[in-house]
């Protein structure tokens, strides 16, 4: 019997509810700002990227699975995938706990953002929730590893949940991505090791990737030494096991390494200061385009790019997907405005 193809993306993991704050300033303690605009959109790194894929129009099979209270927000997150066709099928909604939501508070003049986050129904996912089988996806993502309590308990084996899922997808013949979040705390080194040998793609920002590395990637201007230090990291990660891809991504770009391969780096697209509205999703959105890439087995060279002008995209927009524009809409960013010089 001829095997079946596999298509599509299963993303699992945050399924967040965004309440987003655009402010004049940020406050002191006990001092008040004015509130300039609000937004509720989607947020989490598996609602993120399935609503960044079908903007730019992605058209294979995209699937979610996670958890959501059985409230207002998790009805909304439910109803708002079958509208854009994602597969909900496995989103679960569960009693006695509310839906994950962070409010977002966004500093108008900078675009930087503040996040207040209540853990919620997401942070209760667990193996029992996942069934591979019920898949035929090509890819499955993971996200974001950090902010999924039950997953990142370390066991008796010194392995978490998450690392015994993400070997479980490979072993049902899906490809494998993760993504952190930015939290700071010294639990990176401890939690997410034990994942990286079922990984294919790992997703990481500047700050994340000197967290789990303890190779330090912040506040470094020279851009080659940044890629020089990049390049450290990857070594880094690779021997403790990710098998094909690590993505680095920060303002100047996006670093990607090749085990035993390929490096590339290429420059972000080059908005102009004003056009910049607010940076939330745009690492999920730059990580959505590489994987559509990566799906439709695109060069790495090509998704990176794709991968960029994703991400510029969502910086036009306070929220993390409203500004993402369809496949072609994107890559024309990129030929509008330039990319950023490479001294």
């Amino acid at each position: 019997m001829e095997k079946k193809t596999r298509s599509g993306i299963l993303a699992a993991g945050s399924w967040i509810l965004d309440e987003v704050k655009v402010i004049d300033k940020f406050p002191e303690e006990q001092s008040l700002v004015n509130i300039l605009d609000e937004y509720i959109s989607n947020g989490g790194s598996a609602y993120n990227i399935l609503t960044d894929l079908t903007q730019l129009g992605a058209s294979f099979p995209l699937e979610g699975l996670g958890l959501v209270g059985i409230d207002f927000h998790g009805i909304r997150i439910v109803d708002h995938c079958k509208q854009i066709g994602i597969d909900t099928q496995q989103i679960a909604m569960i009693p006695n706990v509310s839906t994950s939501y962070t409010t977002v508070v966004s500093v108008k003049p900078t675009g930087k953002r503040t996040f207040f986050h209540h853990r919620g129904a997401s942070a209760q996912l667990c193996p029992r929730h996942f069934d591979f089988q019920k898949s035929n996806a090509r890819i499955f993502h993971l996200g974001y590893l950090l902010l999924l309590d039950k997953l990142d308990e370390i066991k008796e084996d010194g392995r978490t949940d998450a690392s015994h899922l993400l070997e479980k997808a490979k072993n049902a013949g899906l490809n494998t991505s993760i993504d952190l979040v930015s939290e700071d705390s010294d639990r990176f080194q401890s939690v997410v090791p034990s994942s990286l040998p079922y990984v294919d793609y790992l997703f990481l920002n500047e700050f994340e990737a000197s967290k789990l590395s303890g190779i330090n990637l912040m506040n470094i201007e020279e851009p080659q030494q940044m890629q020089d230090r990049c390049q450290e990291v990857c070594d880094y990660l690779f021997n403790l096991g990710v098998n094909q891809w690590i993505v680095i991504h920060y303002p100047a770009g996006v670093y990607a390494a090749q085990r035993n391969g390929a490096s590339l780096f290429q420059p972000s697209v080059r908005l102009k200061p004003e056009q910049i509205i607010g940076s939330n999703g745009a690492g999920d959105a730059l990580a959505a385009a590489i994987l559509y890439g990566i799906h439709e087995e695109w060069s790495m060279e090509d998704s990176l790019k794709l991968g960029v002008c994703a991400a510029a995209a969502s910086l036009t927009h306070v929220t993390c997907s409203d500004g993402i524009l369809d496949l072609q809409g994107c890559l024309e960013l990129g030929e509008q405005y330039g990319y950023r010089a490479v001294e």
